[in-house]
């Protein structure tokens, strides 16, 4: 298997993932999403938000572009706000990955601001951003159930895998 098919079906993973988690949540009221319990985001709504940031984050890196929403600057998000922007990011930086050669990939973009000074592959840093919105689906699961929300998706890969992703 090639890095560019990998790192598209990762990509491709992680814009299910995230919709199931979307369609998982959607029936939950504001208030329980909204509802704070301790955690590095405090309630899931704001991890949602969180996701979203760091996706559109390295969509604009790997897509060598500005033209990406910069989430940290909306001030108090709604819901509807957060939902759609995550979805349609996934897919957007699906899209982009998608388009990318096995070359474009591996080469090394610097990057130099206030929180990071590194110089990896866009390979690495979709590896990145991809690890991190697993790590925060976790953490939704976690929160959802001290919420006494249940019924979470299935979203490991190998579910995706063999369902034919």
């Amino acid at each position: 298997m090639s890095l560019q098919k990998l790192i598209i079906d990762l990509v491709e993973f992680n814009e299910w993932a995230n919709r199931r988690y979307l369609e998982w949540l959607s029936p939950q009221p504001d208030e329980v999403l909204s509802r704070e319990t301790p955690s590095s985001c405090p309630s899931i709504l704001q991890t949602l938000k969180h996701i979203w940031e760091a996706q559109e984050y390295w969509y604009g890196v790997v897509a060598d572009s500005e033209d990406f929403v910069r989430v940290w600057e909306i001030e108090s998000p709604t819901r509807q706000m957060i939902f759609d922007g995550l979805s349609s990011n996934s897919r957007k930086l699906a899209d982009c990955v998608r388009t990318l050669s096995e070359n474009a990939l591996a080469n090394k973009q610097r990057i130099e601001n206030d929180w990071l000074n590194c110089e990896l592959t866009k390979y690495e840093y979709l590896q990145q951003v991809l690890n991190h919105a697993t790590y925060h689906r976790g953490q939704i699961v976690t929160i959802a159930h001290n919420l006494g929300i249940t019924g979470a998706p299935g979203t490991d890969f190998l579910i995706w895998a063999t369902r034919g992703g």
